[in-house]
């Protein structure tokens, strides 16, 4: 029987933060590791990753125990040395937390509570303490948060990229059109370029279309990712704002809410707000796939969302159309905020997985198939948690390895 020729052992699909961190990792943990990396795009970590806020999450928001809390804890202290190992700008800002509404107390004091379970030190500060940290921030009450920072994660990816010790491939030569999974003997990936890609185990670390890579090799993810589009400001003004600012946020999502933040630019960025896209890359309202939208129409689980929530969404798309209406939500926590010093800067799409019942999905959402991993679920604080949610896929993607090679 002919030898089957494999162009490498795992194959990973997608060239953002999280399949990068992957491949560096199987490297690390496995030299003799044949790694392929395919990403359709012309470089490295050009939606999710290069397009956020730069924030280093503590992990205070993350339920204990979940993923996310364990991989944003461990994940931030691992980027910060990584980042300061390989010369990458970063800086440990700390965080403020703010209070603006009775309401809101009861949500501030469980999340000290849910800090302290995650082994997050927090500073609990009244409205005189506020403003030591923040001159021009006002609040009922704050916690300060000393873990948090920011980096450069494009500059992160690029690095991962180039010691990873993978194949890369970019543009057409990495942009999946087809998947053959056989499980007694692996993967063939074709490419829009008509190359064919052989690979003894598939990790699906395809961001916005993780679900439809999923489909391609035959799985059903019973999830669909439903694109949400975070629209940001650049405050003219960058003055008024020392570090990170954020608000309380709201336990029915996953969304943080419009907070500020102090880039290692220097520059402060305000938002996002979270609006439906039109498209998976839906940057703006002007970018429509009709194919892609259908497919979100049609998910049974975006009615259940709109139904659940259309208050909360409501207010969303009117920030979104009203710069005044998106000033007065900054102003809750910076009253010396005007409309003109809001500038529009580029907008992210997060990569948000919905089940069909309408649920958000609130935990990284990593699963197994036959010769496969697919990443489902892995937006904010994917970026803080790159390092060791790539050591945990690469650690199944080596024990299928072991499998199929059994």
């Amino acid at each position: 029987m002919k030898k089957l020729a494999y162009d490498c052992d795992v194959l990973v699909i997608g060239g953002g933060i999280v399949g990068l961190a992957t491949a560096y990792a199987l490297t690390r943990s496995s030299p003799g590791v044949d790694v392929t990396v395919l990403e359709k795009e012309e470089g490295p970590a050009r939606h999710q990753t290069g397009r956020n806020s730069g924030v280093i999450h503590s992990g205070i928001y993350y339920r204990p125990g979940s993923l996310k809390a364990r991989y944003a804890v461990r994940g931030a202290t691992e980027m910060i040395k990584f980042c300061a190992e390989y010369g990458i700008p970063h800086d440990v800002t700390g965080k403020l937390i703010v209070a603006t509404e009775r309401a809101e107390l009861p949500r501030l004091h469980a999340l000290v509570q849910r800090g302290r379970e995650n082994g997050i030190p927090v500073r609990e500060l009244g409205p005189a303490q506020i403003t030591e940290y923040e001159p021009e921030v006002r609040g009922l009450a704050a916690i300060h948060v000393g873990t948090t920072g920011v980096c450069d994660y494009g500059a992160v990816a690029e690095h991962l990229a180039k010691t990873s010790g993978a194949e890369i491939r970019y543009g057409a030569a990495g942009d999946v059109v087809r998947v053959d999974r056989r499980p007694d003997l692996g993967v063939a990936v074709r490419t829009a370029d008509g190359a064919v890609v052989r690979g003894k185990v598939l990790v699906n670390c395809a961001g916005l279309h993780c679900d439809e890579i999923a489909r391609l090799t035959g799985d059903d993810p019973d999830m669909r990712i439903v694109p949400f589009r975070g629209e940001y400001f650049e405050l003219a003004r960058p003055e008024l704002v020392r570090g990170l600012v954020y608000p309380v946020p709201d336990p029915a999502f996953p969304f943080l809410g419009v907070h500020l933040t102090r880039g290692i630019d220097g520059g402060v960025h305000v938002g996002p707000n979270a609006v439906p896209a039109l498209a998976r890359e839906g940057y703006d309202w002007s970018v429509v796939r009709p194919r892609e939208l259908a497919g979100t129409l049609g998910w049974p689980g975006s009615w259940h969302i709109a139904r659940r929530h259309w208050r909360y969404g409501a207010g969303e798309l009117r920030r979104s159309a009203s710069k005044a209406a998106f000033t007065e939500a900054v102003r809750r926590l910076l009253p010396a905020v005007r409309p003109e010093d809001l500038a529009p800067a580029p907008a992210g799409v997060r990569a948000q997985a919905v089940l069909r019942d309408g649920t958000l999905v609130d935990d990284f959402l990593i699963r197994e198939a036959a010769r496969t991993v697919h990443v489902l679920n892995a937006p904010s604080p994917a970026a803080t948690a790159s390092l060791p949610i790539g050591r945990e896929v690469a650690h199944r993607a080596l024990a299928a390895l072991r499998d199929g090679d059994a």
